[in-house]
């Protein structure tokens, strides 16, 4: 059978798309030279509207520079192929049409066989959806996904491509916003890193960016004092946020040390938002996946507002880092993740065998093809961990209580 490959990156960016495609090219081209290969540009909206790439042999003797760069040169979307509704509205099915028998209408006119999609888990599990209807009519599509998330919480995968690169590009960005401690008298930072229900990110996050810390020699008789540039409090979605009973702890910070630095998921404190809003009588803008669109929430200026108040701040900063790690280029831990998994991806497909490659963290941490019926999002990030519970008591915080489980 004449094998004919499409990719096709979706969701957010994060720091894998880019050297995932080139990965995935290298290792055809390296296997099988002879199958062609198309990537679908802007995720699924590509594939609705037929808008593709033909990977070349100049792309292909190239494939290797894509390793270099973030973001993902295909392009992406968010696209939900079960929301009818927004598909209309966005032209990009017509009305009375079923836009999953569209989709697979487009892959089999394009002659499609393998599809890799490298996304989270709707862009994988929808895939799914879309080579089950395939057989279901007699046409035979592979699908062989990459795990890309920087909140690493794809459920049963143990690390996401591009996640500890996320991790390591927030630390960085940290290290310049929090320079900023002493640019006022009481100074309040407020470091917002994204992660909806997960907060492994902004744990992650603090985690380098104090390794760093501990790294580097201070002169506090001139000013330069550990004390200022470190993380002095962390909240995550899983825990319990007292802002009364952190507000005290953390005015005796700033009384002493002359700032504080907070390092907070965007995901964090969320329904407290969310419900005073409402109260409000103003409407919380969501997205096609019915997900709240935190932009407009602003969970780190409202938590800002919260401190400022109770902490006598002369100056609030708030900064995301957001957009700036989940765009940079991979790092040398992920480059060698995407790699193998890229290579058994392409190995399974070629076998025939489709699922999520990644490490099974309920098969113990093997790497294959894992079903992907048993591919959920929202794996909550385990705050008893040693190193987290440890963490939290170098900058003076309280051991973490869980939280109710959230969904934003």
């Amino acid at each position: 059978m004449t094998q004919k490959v499409a990719l096709l990156t979706a969701g957010g960016f994060a720091p894998c798309l880019s050297t995932a495609i080139g990965a995935l090219i290298s290792r055809y081209t390296e296997l099988a030279p002879e199958v062609e290969i198309i990537a679908y540009r802007n995720g699924y909206q590509g594939l609705l509207t037929g808008d593709a790439l033909t990977v070349t042999e100049e792309v292909r003797a190239h494939a290797d520079v894509l390793r270099r760069f973030g973001g993902s040169p295909i392009g992406n979307s968010r696209v939900k192929l079960t929301n009818t509704t927004d598909l209309i509205k966005r032209g990009l099915v017509p009305e009375g049409v079923d836009p999953l028998k569209f989709a697979a209408d487009r892959l089999v006119a394009d002659g499609v066989t393998i599809l890799h999609t490298i996304g989270g888990d709707d862009t994988n599990t929808t895939a799914a959806d879309l080579a089950h209807y395939l057989h279901e009519h007699d046409y035979e599509l592979t699908v062989v996904g990459l795990p890309k998330t920087i909140d690493n919480d794809i459920i049963p995968i143990q690390q996401s491509l591009g996640a500890d690169t996320a991790a390591q590009e927030g630390a960085d960005f940290a290290r310049n916003v929090l320079a900023e401690h002493n640019a006022s008298g009481r100074m309040l930072i407020v470091h917002e890193i994204m992660g909806r229900n997960c907060g492994w990110l902004t744990a992650a996050t603090a985690r380098k960016y104090r390794s760093w810390l501990d790294e580097q020699t201070w002169v506090p008789e001139i000013g330069l004092d550990k004390r200022a540039w470190d993380i002095h409090g962390l909240y995550v979605p899983e825990a319990v946020i007292d802002i009364a009973a952190e507000a005290e702890r953390l005015t005796q910070v700033m009384d002493e040390v002359g700032c504080v630095n907070l390092f907070i998921s965007e995901g964090a404190g969320v329904e407290s938002i969310v419900a005073e809003l409402e109260a409000a009588g103003e409407e919380v803008a969501r997205d096609a996946f019915g997900h709240i669109r935190l932009d407009k929430v602003n969970p780190g200026a409202w938590f800002g507002q919260q401190f400022a108040k109770k902490l006598g701040a002369e100056k609030t900063l708030v900064q995301k880092s957001g957009y700036f790690a989940r765009s940079a280029a991979s790092d040398a831990f992920d480059l060698e993740l995407i790699d193998t998994m890229a290579h058994f991806a392409v190995d399974a497909a070629l076998r025939g065998e489709p699922g999520l490659v990644g490490q099974d963290e309920e098969r113990g941490g093997e790497l294959r093809s894992i079903e992907f019926s048993r591919i959920k999002g929202g794996k909550p990030f385990d705050i008893t961990q040693d190193w987290y519970v440890a963490l939290l008591e170098a900058i003076g915080q309280d051991a973490p209580v869980a939280a109710a489980p959230t969904e934003h």
